[in-house]
């Protein structure tokens, strides 16, 4: 039987703060969610673990060591207001709740929609709102002070820096193939600035198209 308060704590120490995130901040929130709630019950007993696990329909729940690089490189204050593309099994929304971020997660998957809403609010994350939706067909509006999107573009998609609002920062994963780039873009009035994160391979937002017009 899986201890899972020795499993969370251990998933923090030994696996997040091993891939250099020292946030006290994230390693608490990060703590404080039961992420075996958040998984196919037939995954339950690796819930902790620092790998990806199937969703179903060839969707994954990222690793918890990605989930703290995203955490704290967007650096999410209390009060704050979130985008998520791709809210998946709803874990990553629920540590953004427990940060004190206000979450607006968008899922093109019914199912998944569904799983996410029901898992939240058994959870009591009520300042989470999920969406069953496109992200792709989106009207881009600048009232966001983060946007994540949990699947990777092929290419930079200059519409999702039309979410953000001044001070804004953007987080997205570039690529086809493994290694991908993670990228973390800071809005300043008009202008935008952006940073390399680390390399990563996760599975790529749906109906993504490779931008002829864009350049990064």
């Amino acid at each position: 039987m899986m201890n899972a308060e020795a499993a969370r704590l251990q998933m923090v120490e030994q696996q997040v703060r091993a891939w250099e995130v020292l946030d006290p901040a994230v390693l608490a929130a990060m703590g404080s969610v039961a992420r075996e709630r958040y998984v196919p019950e037939a995954f339950a007993s690796v819930a902790y673990a620092d790998a990806p696990i199937p969703l179903g329909g060839g969707r994954f729940i990222l690793a918890p060591s990605v989930d703290g690089r995203i955490l704290q490189a967007v650096g999410v204050r209390p009060g704050e207001t979130v985008l998520e593309i791709g809210t998946g099994s709803g874990f990553l929304a629920a540590c953004l709740a427990a940060l004190g971020a206000s979450v607006h997660s968008v899922e093109i998957d019914p199912v998944l929609a569904d799983g996410a809403r029901a898992r939240l609010a058994a959870d009591g994350r009520h300042a989470v709102r999920v969406d069953t939706a496109d992200a792709t067909t989106l009207a881009p509006a600048a009232a966001y002070d983060v946007v994540i999107l949990t699947a990777a573009l092929p290419a930079y998609d200059e519409r999702y820096r039309g979410f953000l609002r001044d001070g804004g920062r953007l987080f997205v994963v570039l690529g086809t193939e493994a290694p991908m780039e993670a990228v973390l873009e800071t809005r300043a009035g008009s202008l935008y600035s952006r940073e390399s994160l680390f390399e990563t391979a996760i599975e790529r937002l749906q109906h993504a198209v490779t931008p002829s017009t864009f350049r990064f």
